[in-house]
Parts: C-alpha cells; structure tokens; sequence
C-alpha cells in the first residue's frame, strides 16, 4: 500500500487521496490558442519513465490540496 503524508494531517493510506495528474502550464487565454494547440493544452500529457509532480487531493480527510514529486516507475514519493 502507498502511504501519502498529507501537509495537515500527516501520513495516510492512498486511498484517502485522489490524483489529478501531473502539474501542467497554465492555460493560455483561450483566444490566442489554436484549435489544434487547446486539444494539445487539454489532452497531452509527458507519460515518462522517471519523477514528475502531480497535484493531490485528500478528499477522503481534510479535502486540501498539495503537490508531490512521483516516481512513475517505482511510486516512491518525495515531499519536501
């Protein structure tokens, strides 16, 4: 089991939380984009073999918000 340690609550079972994804750019206003370059914003993701900081939820505790660094290969998990 994968234990998350939430910034206010401390460390929970996975399960507990819930994953958005990784952390992208933020969206251009959307009448300077292209058609082709909002289903790139949207859709694209990097899907690689390596550490990437994705945006986590603890909705089954104190709902907050935070960011951790993933390993996608071994899950381990770095939060400074």
């Amino acid at each position: 089991m994968l234990l998350i340690r939430c910034p206010w609550c401390g460390l929970r079972s996975e399960s507990e939380f819930h994953c958005n994804g990784e952390v992208r750019p933020i969206r251009p206003h959307s009448s300077s984009l292209t058609d082709q370059q909002s289903v790139q914003h949207t859709c694209d993701r990097l899907n690689f073999k390596g550490w990437i900081e994705e945006d986590w939820c603890h909705s089954k505790g104190c709902g907050e918000w935070f960011r951790l660094n993933r390993h996608t290969v071994t899950h381990e998990i770095d939060q400074d």
